[in-house]
């Protein structure tokens, strides 16, 4: 009978202690792969296919549902040459797509596309094994329902396409349930059945079974909680060798960071239930799909620290050089794949900045420093805190290679929407002490003192005054340290008084800049950061920005929406000025038609720069009268106004039919944000409106 062993609750060394205690593992050792791995395989099982995550690629992100052979073959040549099979990327597995218009012939066998795949099911099978590669495949657990999803093995059919796919020689099989949310199916009787079949096959073939249950509310509509991707935690282990956690990460060619972090939060709610064998799946890598590097690197990181299976959702053959570095990073696959298979978990409290732990097979522990925010930030924990013991310890950034030495700090300076990774180990060896400088802080604009920020918003023509932060985090002290700050083109900055001699072990101190904004300045985004080097070697700062924005608003009562704003955002397409977003109509609340607003679906930020010229700020919001065509879900969102940072009102939650207005008083104010979140319902049809804004200046 499967166990839960509630690691979720507990953090460092007790964390530890279970994990290698559970596979018999003392602290300091190491371990080769075993077969069964630590708990049992999934009910009958002889050996787990896949006793670390299992690595690959699959076709729906980058093909779409419209693939045939010869571009499936031309990808699993790249793998091979691009050194991603080496690297454990070794599983070509078709999406929903290759069966055939009819996906099931008169002999009640599935048949594939006979035009994309002239050769047959087998034979593609075949030929990814000749390249050296394992194939996948994909059904549903609910029955061919057509219009609602393109092909089922349910209605009597598991143990045939069991039988099919393993005599085609499939290595791995994904099962969806969309033909079975349409059919009203219990998950867990269809998935159970579904497993038996796969593992009684005629061929006695072993394949993964990769369970897909994506419906997830409110994203869905509204189901019962047992018919949820979020339930699967409850049963799949005992059938399964992984079960996706939430719903789809994104939409073809569209995925986005807060939705990569929506499915990383969802995976990291029962670690307990991974192990060797049977993995907590957040769905697909999203390199080059609609996130930047630096957000592709940080889901690298978090998945790694999960271990959770790695299938790259991309067309491997448009990876630019970046994201292939980064799939193919042995320090951070290590992690992913190490042989104990303990999920990693946040180590203290949630929050914009946080730290996810994972102990490994060595006695090291694998840390994750996440910064969610839209600024740089410094990130840190402690060894203590952990789970180790000992005065020195030896930390691997796994993205630079740098290792150095710690006394029990472990910090970083972690780009917005970045993950420092890091490998940390108890070592009775010296090093490089590690020196962590923080991104650059903005302290000042002209005359005026700022709270420390690593976001200024400011005008052509400004001078600003920066501080750089050095921590020696190390045992031995840190000696002449050279600070440097690298400015965009055309602006200076001069270092206020002289570096530091020396830091300290344990200590930090601070080497203060005056920057000038030339006047003439464009308006945009402008990256300041700083390197420091010493004997210790050399560390270089994620960029604090700068904005530079447009002329403050003047002239006496100005229409907000027509200014001109630093940026905008919307959960979907784009915000809109004088309409409601996503389809061009007049801004209408409770049957009132205003002239000018802001149309945006939540979440979104709208940003102003009044410069502290502006003395009030009135309007009202509410949700679009547009929502009544598009259905009954969803439908609320909250507001904000902040200015500087301080939030100056709060609407609460504002449903239909209903116009919420404010009088504000945005005296000194230099920076302006117009905030709107989904009110906890999701962002389904949250069709908010900014209302008549009229500041004062």
């Amino acid at each position: 009978m499967f166990t839960v062993r509630s690691w979720a609750a507990r953090t460092g060394a007790a964390l530890i202690t279970t994990a290698l205690a559970a596979t018999g593992l003392a602290a300091g050792a190491s371990a080769a792969p075993a077969a069964t791995g630590a708990g049992p395989a999934p009910a009958g099982a002889q050996a787990s296919p896949s006793p670390t995550p299992y690595q690959g690629w699959n076709t729906y992100f980058g093909l779409g549902g419209d693939f045939g052979a010869e571009e499936v073959l031309d990808v699993a040549d790249h793998l091979v040459s691009s050194g991603l099979a080496d690297a454990g990327y070794d599983i070509v597995w078709l999406d929903g797509g290759w069966q055939a218009d009819v996906p099931r012939g008169e002999d009640g066998q599935l048949q594939g596309d006979a035009e994309r795949f002239p050769d047959g099911m087998a034979a593609l099978a075949d030929a990814i094994h000749d390249r050296g590669l394992r194939a996948g495949i994909y059904t549903d657990a609910g029955p061919y329902i057509p219009g609602s999803c393109g092909l089922g093995s349910g209605g009597g059919y598991y143990q045939t396409d069991a039988d099919t796919f393993a005599e085609w020689g499939y290595d791995a099989v994904k099962v969806d349930f969309l033909c079975g949310i349409a059919a009203d199916l219990d998950p867990q009787e269809a998935f159970t059945e579904f497993a038996q079949a796969l593992r009684d096959n005629s061929s006695r073939r072993q394949m993964i079974f990769n369970l897909c249950n994506p419906v997830t509310s409110p994203d869905w509509g509204d189901y019962p909680e047992e018919q949820q991707s979020t339930w699967s935690w409850t049963y799949a282990p005992e059938i399964a060798e992984s079960w996706r956690t939430y719903t789809d990460v994104g939409f073809v060619g569209d995925i986005r960071f807060k939705d990569v972090l929506r499915n990383f939060d969802a995976n990291a709610r029962h670690p307990e239930v991974a192990g060797p064998g049977r993995y907590n799946d957040p769905d697909y890598l999203a390199p080059g799909l609609g996130m930047s590097t630096e957000e592709f690197r940080t889901q690298m990181s978090l998945w790694a620290v999960s271990a959770a299976p790695l299938l790259i959702g991309s067309d491997p053959r448009t990876l630019d050089q970046e994201s292939l570095d980064i799939l193919l990073d042995e320090d951070v696959l290590a992690i992913d794949q190490d042989p104990l298979v303990v999920q990693g978990t946040r180590v203290g409290e949630a929050g914009t900045t946080e730290t996810w732990a994972r102990p490994l097979a060595d006695g090291s522990v694998a840390v994750v420093l996440l910064n969610r925010g839209d600024r740089p930030a410094e990130v840190a924990t402690t060894a203590r805190d952990l789970g180790l013991r000992g005065r020195s310890f030896s930390v691997l950034d796994t993205w630079t290679d740098a290792r150095t030495q710690s006394a029990g700090t472990v910090r970083a300076a972690v780009p917005a929407h970045g993950a420092a990774l890091l490998r940390v180990t108890p070592t009775r060896h010296d090093g490089a002490p590690r020196l962590v400088a923080a991104p650059p802080a903005f302290t000042s604009v002209g005359a005026d003192t700022v709270a420390p920020t690593t976001d200024l918003l400011a005008a052509a023509g400004d001078r600003l005054t920066t501080e750089v932060t050095l921590h020696n985090d190390g045992s031995t002290p840190v000696r002449d340290p050279r600070v440097t700050l690298t400015v965009p083109e055309g602006w200076t900055a001069r270092a206020l008084g002289a570096a530091p001699r020396v830091v300290r072990p344990g200590a930090s101190a601070t080497v203060a800049f005056a920057v000038s904004v030339p006047a003439g300045t464009g308006t945009g985004g402008y990256d300041v950061a700083a390197s420091v080097s010493s004997g210790s070697g050399r560390v270089t700062t994620p960029p604090s920005r700068v904005t530079v924005a447009p002329a403050v608003p003047s002239g006496g009562d100005v229409v907000l929406s027509r200014h001109p704003w630093v940026s905008a955002s919307s959960g979907w397409m784009e915000p809109t000025v004088d309409q409601s977003v996503g389809g061009g109509s007049p801004l209408t609340v409770a049957g009132v038609v205003h002239g000018t607003g802001i149309g945006v679906a939540t979440p979104s930020q709208v940003r102003y720069y009044l410069g502290g010229a502006c003395t009030a700020l009135t309007g009202s919001v509410g949700i679009d009268d547009v929502v009544g065509t598009v259905g009954p879900e969803g439908g609320t969102a909250t507001f904000d106004v902040v200015g500087d940072g301080e939030t100056l009102w709060s609407s609460g939650t504002v449903e239909r039919g209903t116009a919420t207005e404010f009088d504000l008083d945005v005296t000194g104010v230099r920076d302006l944000s117009l905030r709107v979140g989904d009110a906890g319902d999701g962002g389904y049809n949250d069709r908010a409106d900014w209302l008549s804004l009229t500041t004062t200046c």
